[in-house]
């Protein structure tokens, strides 16, 4: 069953949060940073904690799996945007996911990909920042405990797995930089701009077939034969047919079947620095796709990933980038060449297909609202600190 809808509304004062923090994300300093920056805050602002360190890939998801969630009024995850996509799967995983699921969630900057932070810091009406400057408007946000809905994103692929994302899916060039960057995670945030250079050196095209159903064409047309739900736990998606069927015909088939990107992004940032969806906050129940054809050149695209840091990269009016607002997509890629990374997390190349489940669970942010129109959001004068 599908909630109505996450309100927004705001954390008790005072509150006690979970905190699960990852020690070794980004340069390995996170845990020293919570207790110099973001403890004393926390402490002022009577919210108190447990600390919690991940020790290995998927701890996280095991410890919210079997946690008492009713002690705590919010799980706090202080690290990159794979261990928000860990927490938020360990939920839904959980017997009472409909339930686990509206805990509040918030994200605090500690890893090499702080793109989900990001995305909220920009929405609470700050200058984009980062490091030290993005975790402490964060950790400021969670002292003023205002609560947003959210979109998830529910992915299906060809082999059976279902995954639910946070932030973003990508193939292609950005996927490849996800993975091949991973060499560099000491470097903190600018290993994404040292993997692009190198990508970009060797640049690759991608075969598949894309698809999609625009925002405008969702609201009155529905599969006749929605994807099977009976084996799953989680919400239904209503837009999507099984894989093996052909899309419905009200959705858009993309001709070209050559990229050199395909991405789909619910926030507006890909990382501190990336600004990638400058048009503002998706709508309820409503993503970003991006997607580049084959043919752009090394030179284009390297001029569109400099402006994406300040958001300027759709002023250049390429021909080759298109961005096309969204409630549900399918990706078939012809081969197994590349890998997807969803919220960071790296996933195998097989057929894929996602709906958006609106205002699905709430996160600390700096409104308790949710745009409801695709129009750039003219974002509120950030409040004074606490």
């Amino acid at each position: 069953m599908e909630p109505a809808g996450c309100p927004g509304g705001r954390l008790p004062r005072p509150c006690r949060v979970l905190v699960l923090l990852n020690p070794r994300g980004g340069k390995g300093k996170a845990l020293q940073l919570f207790r110099s920056l973001v403890q004393p805050l926390l402490e002022e602002a009577e919210v108190s904690f447990k600390l919690l360190l991940t020790e290995r890939q998927n701890h996280a998801r095991e410890l919210v799996c079997a946690e008492e969630l009713n002690h705590w009024d919010a799980l706090v995850v202080m690290s990159g945007d794979g261990l928000m996509h860990e927490v938020v799967n360990g939920l839904m995983e959980r017997p009472d996911w409909e339930t686990a699921i509206r805990k509040p969630l918030c994200s605090l900057p500690g890893g090499s990909g702080n793109a989900l932070a990001a995305s909220l810091n920009y929405y609470a009406g700050y200058e984009q920042v980062t490091n030290d400057d993005l975790l402490i408007n964060c950790t400021l946000l969670l002292c003023r405990r205002r609560l947003s809905p959210m979109n998830l994103l529910s992915l299906r692929t060809a082999s059976g797995l279902q995954v639910y994302s946070v932030l973003s899916l990508a193939w292609g060039f950005v996927a490849d930089v996800d993975l091949e960057s991973e060499r560099y995670r000491r470097l903190g945030e600018i290993r994404f701009t040292v993997g692009t250079i190198f990508r970009l050196a060797t640049l690759r095209i991608y075969q598949g077939q894309l698809a999609y159903l625009p925002v405008g064409n969702a609201a009155s047309k529905m599969p006749a034969s929605p994807a099977p739900a009976q084996a799953q736990k989680g919400p239904v998606d209503t837009y999507l047919v099984p894989l093996e069927e052909p899309v419905p015909s009200h959705w858009t088939v993309v001709p070209e079947q050559d990229f050199v990107l395909v991405l789909v992004l619910l926030h507006t940032h890909l990382s501190t620095e990336m600004f990638a969806a400058p048009m503002g906050r998706c709508e309820a129940g409503g993503m970003h796709l991006f997607y580049v054809r084959a043919g752009v050149s090394r030179a284009m695209l390297l001029r569109l990933f400099l402006a994406m840091q300040k958001g300027k990269h759709m002023e250049y009016n390429c021909p080759y980038l298109v961005h096309v607002p969204v409630v549900a997509f399918r990706l078939e890629p012809k081969t197994r060449r590349g890998v997807f990374s969803v919220d960071g997390e790296l996933m195998l190349c097989e057929a894929v297909q996602g709906q958006v489940h609106p205002n699905y669970f709430r996160m600390v942010c700096g409104s308790t609202d949710a745009p409801s129109s695709w129009e750039p959001q003219q974002m509120p004068p950030p409040e004074e600190p606490l």
